[in-house]
């Protein structure tokens, strides 16, 4: 059991926070008066493979990640790779900051000498000594990147399986704003607005409805601390689409694995209000 956790442990290092997933690809457009460089697109890139042991036979890990890659584009649709002027300069300086997050996703951390392959074949050979299912670790990361307004957001779901009854998920976020070149917390996006707290409460009385739904109350849905759980809602998977932002909760973190991931919607009609004026125009929302 001991070698079980302490594999857990390191396989949740490589989530900054399966099968395959669709990446939207979207477009952001620059200032009508630049020049060059006309737009950033978002493309998505694979990387999978096998890790062996020493012996060069024995597979320990399989692993497929699906990472986002953000390009800075000209209006003849040629990737810029050299700048030509200071805002290609910019713009492939946004684009390596925000393609240098995913780095630990190329699967080089998997190498013969890592601890979690080793961890993975000191599991392996418990195996040989215990009548223990014959199990190669997996590890799978989908995403879903969008571009809204001047933000940069990214949904994935992170897998591993290291035998047992079912793998473990965990859902993940990032958000990037293309003006400061940084990624950024949502709480962030707010200025005096309330929005922590309307938050908050919204999600409250979204998962009251889910539990008033199934008619049961929703202490027996959820976890009975179910509240301060939402009340720390940021902390969680937050991304932003075309419609408006979510907020996911991964299996176990508001609910039994049996209920799945819980995941909010709240649409920016909504959200708009709670937001700084800045934020609402990074989010392309203002007039």
């Amino acid at each position: 059991m001991g070698t079980m956790i302490a594999l857990l442990l390191v396989l949740s290092t490589l989530a900054g926070c399966a099968s395959d997933t669709l990446t939207d690809i979207k477009n952001a457009a620059l200032p009508e008066e630049t020049a060059g460089a006309a737009y950033f697109a978002l493309t998505s890139e694979i990387h999978d493979g096998t890790v062996l042991d020493g012996d060069g036979v024995t597979e320990l890990i399989d692993y497929s990640y699906e990472v986002p890659v953000l390009q800075a584009v000209r209006l003849d649709g040629t990737v810029v790779t050299e700048a030509e002027n200071a805002l290609e300069s910019r713009q492939l300086e946004a684009a390596e900051l925000f393609n240098a997050q995913f780095a630990n996703w190329s699967g080089e951390a998997l190498n013969a000498e890592s601890s979690i392959t080793a961890a993975a074949r000191e599991y392996r050979s418990l195996q040989h000594s215990t009548p223990l299912e014959d199990v190669i670790f997996t590890e799978y990361m989908t995403s879903t990147a969008y571009i809204k307004g001047r933000i940069v957001s990214v949904s994935g779901v992170y897998e591993n399986y290291a035998g047992g009854a079912h793998p473990n998920t965990m859902m993940l976020s990032w958000n990037f704003d293309l003006d400061t070149m940084q990624f950024f917390e949502p709480q962030l996006l707010e200025d005096g607005g309330g929005l922590h707290k309307a938050v908050q409460e919204e999600l409250l009385r979204q998962t009251r409805a889910v539990a008033a739904e199934r008619g049961i109350p929703p202490e027996e849905l959820f976890w009975p601390d179910y509240e301060s759980i939402l009340a720390d809602w940021s902390s969680y998977a937050v991304s932003f689409g075309e419609e408006g932002m979510t907020v996911a909760f991964s299996p176990y973190e508001l609910a039994c694995y049996a209920e799945g991931a819980q995941i909010f919607h709240l649409s920016y009609e909504w959200l708009a209000p709670l937001l700084s004026e800045q934020s609402r125009h990074s989010l392309g929302l203002s007039s």
